[in-house]
């Protein structure tokens, strides 16, 4: 269970920003997790004197993270907390026996400097440590890599090298790694300028990028796959510095501390036994299957075209108990919410029924746009009840849509080349890239039902994913609630104004060393069931 405490989960909404849709993976991850249990002499921390003050069953029972509130990070939404670094979180705080307890904050300089404080154990957030930020703390091994870019907008001028930076109107979040980017190429450039903002995140500094707001911004590469559907019109121009690397921050006394020995064997585990590349694939896969011409017409066609049968989405999602947003998606994916939508093949309406189908689950007229979503929703719920129950959510799901494009039979012929392959016939990650080898004869001649364009599933299910995600966050962000500090809800600070503490405070040595990790992994892909 999390506890989270701090600022709400409602953000504030810019006004200026037309449309804030950030891909966001709302689903718990079932992926295979060998993870680390840690067993302890005593169970209990010794923390700060902010951590002090609380209980002695509290010290044992939490760890204590601090964050910011983004779609890679962690957020709340209607089915509980989600996001990438949330997901390594939790399984982190698992391996080590605890709840999972988080404070959010809007601003970096608020995280670091509650962290120097001792308020939490650790800071997560998507953080690149800085010459100043190693002085000021201890990291743990990377997690992740990431590159970063000048941004700019589509039909501005875009920026060929770094001199183009000088004179223009360029933003960064404040006390971030690029920040000290630009302040390096000070040496280079000593004219260049540029603001930083407080209480503002990637998703804002996107938004006045995507709306001539500003010339230039820096952001990871990490951010633009994440973000590029949903901000169409912002592009990468060119690279600026070295590749970054994610770590965890923790105060600077806990330098070899039985927490920071912990979780760098967690990461060590995760990148070794296939959890991490799972995890990345789900929260950051699906985003890299979307061009920018694709995610433009989607975000037209939520203003334009959904409002229009958005009620007999939610009526016929309700039937079957599906999640509306997830049936949205795939009526998107397969007529771009035409109720009129006929293919070369003959399939037709709002869910591209084929007249078999059509027959099997009722539908009379496919046209009807009531018909059609309450055929194809139910003909989704009766596939995923096929499944082997070994299959859980959310795999379970994109199984049930590879099967719906496909067909079940040449799913199941996944299944079994993914075990032949050595894969996990039950996990997505596995199975997907067996689906295409149904491309070739070595592999295809060898299955129950033969050939097949095995790379489309792939896709469908990809694109779906996407969709779901953007309309996830879209309905999230619609629940927002404006919390400013001024009228542009930004508090926009000048490069000799930044704040810093050179306070220094211990943070007390985890009493309890960490003798031993050990599996603490029940899931059943640890063995190869055979087949249904």
């Amino acid at each position: 269970m999390l506890n989270h405490t701090g600022d709400k989960i409602f953000r504030r909404r810019l006004s200026s920003l037309r449309r804030v849709r950030v891909t966001i993976i709302l689903a718990s991850c079932a992926f295979v997790l060998l993870a680390s249990v840690a067993t302890y002499q005593h169970s209990q921390f010794l923390a700060g004197e902010s951590i002090q003050k609380t209980q002695a069953s509290d010290k044992s029972k939490y760890l204590k993270v601090i964050t910011r509130i983004s779609p890679n990070t962690y957020y709340e939404s209607d089915e509980g907390p989600s996001g990438f670094e949330y997901a390594l979180l939790d399984r982190f705080a698992k391996s080590l026996g605890k709840e999972l307890k988080i404070t959010t904050t809007d601003s970096l300089a608020d995280l670091f400097n509650r962290l120097e404080r001792k308020e939490a154990h650790l800071a997560s957030a998507g953080l690149s440590a800085t010459k100043e930020h190693r002085r000021r703390f201890t990291y743990t091994e990377p997690y992740l890599q990431s590159q970063p870019y000048v941004v700019y907008r589509v039909g501005n001028k875009r920026p060929r090298s770094t001199s183009d930076l000088i004179g223009k109107d360029i933003i960064v979040v404040a006390d971030s790694a690029h920040s000290a980017i630009l302040e390096n190429m000070r040496n280079i450039h000593p004219s260049i300028q540029w603001r930083e903002l407080n209480n503002a995140d990637y998703i804002d500094v996107l938004g006045r990028i995507e709306n001539s707001e500003v010339d230039y911004s820096i952001l990871d590469s990490t951010d633009l796959l994440l973000h590029q559907g949903f901000f169409p019109r912002v592009k990468k121009a060119l690279k600026i510095g070295g590749v970054s690397t994610f770590a965890w921050a923790l105060p600077k006394s806990s330098q070899g501390s039985a927490l920071h020995r912990a979780a760098n064997q967690f990461i060590q585990q995760i990148k070794s036994d296939g959890t991490l590349a799972r995890l990345e694939d789900q929260y950051y896969g699906q985003a890299a299957h979307i061009n920018q011409v694709a995610a433009n017409e989607f975000d037209k066609n939520i203003d334009q075209q959904l409002p229009l049968y958005l009620d007999n989405i939610k009526a016929a999602a309700a039937l079957y108990s599906l999640d509306w947003r997830l049936l949205a998606a795939i009526s998107y994916q397969e007529s771009a919410w035409n109720p009129l939508a006929k293919s070369r093949t003959g399939v037709r309406g709002m869910m591209m029924l084929t007249l078999p189908t059509a027959k099997e689950v009722g539908v009379t007229d496919r046209l009807d746009p009531d018909q059609s979503l309450r055929g194809g929703a139910y003909y989704l719920k009766n596939i995923k009840g096929r499944l082997p129950a070994r299959i859980v959510e959310p795999d379970r799901t994109w199984f049930a849509l590879a099967a719906y494009n496909v067909g079940f039979g040449h799913l199941e012929d996944a299944r079994v080349i993914t075990q032949k392959r050595g894969g996990d016939p039950n996990s997505w990650y596995d199975v997907k890239q067996s689906l295409p080898l149904l491309t070739q004869k070595k592999w295809y001649s060898k299955t129950r039902y033969g050939y097949a364009r095995g790379y489309e599933p792939v896709q469908y299910v990809q694109h779906i994913r996407h969709y779901q995600n953007v309309l996830e966050w879209h309905d999230t962000a619609g629940n927002w609630q404006r919390n400013d500090d001024s009228n542009t809800g930004f508090d926009v600070i000048a490069l000799d104004d930044k704040q810093s503490s050179s306070k220094k405070q211990d943070l007390a040595e985890i009493d309890t060393e960490i003798t031993s990790i050990s599996s603490n992994d029940n899931d059943s892909t640890n063995t190869l069931p055979p087949l249904l």
